[in-house]
């Protein structure tokens, strides 16, 4: 008979495509987890795992075992996490995956707040892109994302936390001063930069201005906001800045921030869940800890304004 814990070394195995890798992930030995791996093969009757030197590779029916394996871990997961949790709302472990155009922002308010007024919760935070996050959020490995919603499935729920607006942020040298607010046509395609692929504000960026061709687009692959406008700041080009990131970006970077004319670009920010999570009452709660967590912010007055993988917490 075939147990959890093979059932979590085989994940971690297909997960990384790397015996070394997947021992180190579920914390035992190399030999160990081969042997635990070639233990499943035997009760099961199939090869799940083709060896080579320079590669492991899943078969066709590891495949297949795998998908039975996740909603197996998955639903293992959510009698653990019942029987832990008492009647209260947020108390226990809670598993959150936050989008990186958010997380260096919203974690140092949120996190402070979450452990005041919910003294019993356990928070274990992942930053990752969208598509990777809902991957999680799917495969029960999140309990909820934080991302820019509407997301367009039907297994999850979202509740909208806060509208971000977008700025223009350009070097504190720019030559060109703009002296009213900037429209989505004054935007120069060919000093556009933007995050790599899989990044959201990348889609949004091209969104706001849609006179960026593919063609005239400055590709740094930059993997992170602080990046860009580094780039930004050494008159590398411009790009787009959301609110929520100003009052920290500015400390630490010289950079100019030009306000859109109205109605001016924004994103909506939103927590997301399964529908089918027993846990509403608990996302719920959080979302309206999040929006309490966040102080009040005024707009950055004026056109023109120089402004100087997981971790459980």
């Amino acid at each position: 008979m075939i147990s959890i814990r093979q059932l979590r070394y085989f994940e971690a195995l297909a997960t990384t495509l790397h015996f070394g890798r997947a021992a180190e992930m579920v914390h035992v030995s190399q030999p160990a987890l081969s042997a635990q791996i070639m233990e499943m093969e035997k009760n099961l009757g199939v090869k799940l795992v083709e060896r080579t030197r320079s590669n492991t590779l899943l078969t066709a029916k590891g495949h297949e075992v795998l998908a039975h394996a996740r909603t197996v871990l998955a639903a293992v997961d959510r009698l653990e996490e019942a029987a832990r949790r008492s009647s209260g709302t947020l108390e226990g472990l809670l598993r959150l995956g936050i989008i990186p155009t958010v997380a260096p922002y919203l974690v140092p308010k949120m996190v402070p707040h979450l452990r005041r007024e919910h003294p019993l919760i356990e928070i274990e935070l992942k930053e990752a892109v969208t598509d990777r996050l809902l991957g999680d959020l799917a495969e029960g490995r999140l309990d909820a994302i934080i991302a820019a919603i509407p997301i367009e499935m039907d297994s999850v729920v979202a509740k909208s936390l806060f509208v971000d607006r977008f700025y223009m942020a350009m070097s504190a040298n720019e030559s060109d001063v703009l002296l009213s607010q900037m429209t989505e046509t004054e935007v120069d395609p060919d000093r556009l930069l933007l995050l790599e692929e899989g990044h959201c504000l990348r889609e949004q960026a091209l969104s706001v201005c849609k006179s960026a061709s593919k063609r005239s687009l400055v590709n740094f692959g930059a993997t992170s906001m602080t990046t860009l406008l580094q780039m930004v700041s050494n008159d590398m080009g411009m790009t787009l800045i959301p609110e929520l990131a100003i009052e920290t970006e500015t400390a630490r970077t010289p950079i100019r921030i030009v306000p859109f004319a109205d109605p001016a670009p924004s994103r909506e920010i939103g927590l997301v869940w399964r529908r089918s999570s027993p846990r509403r009452a608990d996302m719920e709660a959080l979302a309206e800890a999040i929006i309490a967590s966040r102080e009040k912010k005024a707009i950055v007055p004026g056109p023109i304004n120089r402004l100087s993988g997981n971790a459980r917490l």
